[in-house]
């Protein structure tokens, strides 16, 4: 962990959209640098649990959308760095994936702001079909229009104990005898979360090393959605019958049953998926100071409570 007096030590930084699971892996990594906080989200409530990681007055929380343009002035005044996490895969996205965005860089570069770090995703391109990935992309274009110098950081699936993807996998893989597999060959380079939230700290020290560039946040290594649905298994100590199904039957059903909610997969989701999910082969988080950690790692712990019997079960058992 880094120690709490480098160089963003009693500085302010602004986290808009900061109440999400890499929004409070990122306020941890800089509180635990000694920065100040100004937290701002929708639903600040969502937020609160930070209270306890910060010292008396080291933390703000305040109520705001980053598409009410008028009002983004006055959330970066004063700052030394502001982070873009916003993002969403519904909605308005031109809204919240570029106009937001550049309208949030031009009042930070207005107001004088020393780093801007803005986080996009890996697999972004402005050509194509998909609305989260093609909007991502002009996200990007946007915000360096407005502010040249801002850091560009596009992180792979984020992993981490309390996530929504490993979990959501595992959940199912405890409760199902049979389990469909979609794109079972799609390959995905997940990076730990708390990986990724240490280059948005690294980035805002040090902008004159990190600013105008754009950065692949991935972890070390790539497998399929085959093999992560077999790692979690077996970490589990279970034996599930795993159903890989053809990419036409998956792209079927996508299309047939994406817009119910609760559907496995939407449309959209499956063609992301089928694209796949890797770096590109430019600067790394390595280039950013930081050796990733791989998923195997923590995942034999992070299954305990999904085996049978708990911890006082055994991987052996099926």
């Amino acid at each position: 962990m880094t120690n709490s007096r480098g160089n963003l030590f009693g500085k302010l930084v602004v986290l808009v959209g900061g109440s999400g699971f890499f929004g409070t892996k990122v306020a941890q990594d800089l509180l635990s640098r000694g920065a100040r906080l100004r937290v701002v989200c929708r639903t600040p409530k969502k937020a609160y649990r930070l209270k306890a990681l910060a010292n008396l007055g080291q933390i703000q929380f305040v109520r705001a959308d980053i598409t009410d343009y008028a009002v983004l002035p006055s959330l970066v005044e004063g700052a030394h760095g502001v982070v873009n996490l916003v993002g969403a895969f519904k909605g308005d996205l031109d809204a919240v994936h570029v106009r937001g965005p550049a309208a949030l860089a031009k009042a930070a570069r207005e107001a004088g702001v020393g780093a801007f770090v803005h986080i996009s995703a890996l697999g972004c391109d402005a050509d194509s079909e998909v609305d989260y990935a093609r909007t991502k992309a002009e996200g990007e274009s946007a915000v360096r229009a407005e502010f040249p110098q801002a850091t560009v950081l596009r992180p792979s699936i984020l992993f981490g104990q309390d996530d929504n993807f490993v979990n959501m996998f595992a959940g199912l893989i405890s409760r199902l005898p049979v389990l469909p597999v979609f794109g079972p060959q799609a390959k995905l380079q997940p990076v730990f979360v708390d990986d990724a939230a240490e280059a948005v700290g690294n980035a805002l020290e040090n902008p004159t090393v990190y600013g105008g560039k754009t950065y692949d946040v991935a972890g070390p290594e790539v497998i399929t959605m085959g093999e992560l649905n077999q790692r979690i298994a077996k970490a589990q100590g279970r034996k599930p019958l795993f159903a890989e199904l053809p990419d036409a039957v998956s792209g079927a059903i996508a299309a047939a049953t994406g817009w119910l909610p609760g559907a496995p997969i939407s449309t959209d989701q499956w063609k992301l998926l089928k694209a796949g999910n890797v770096a590109s082969g430019g600067p790394g988080l390595k280039a950013l100071g930081i050796e990733p950690r791989p998923l195997s790692l923590f995942l034999d712990r992070w299954m305990v409570s999904y085996r049978k019997h708990g911890r006082f079960g055994s991987k052996a058992s099926a």
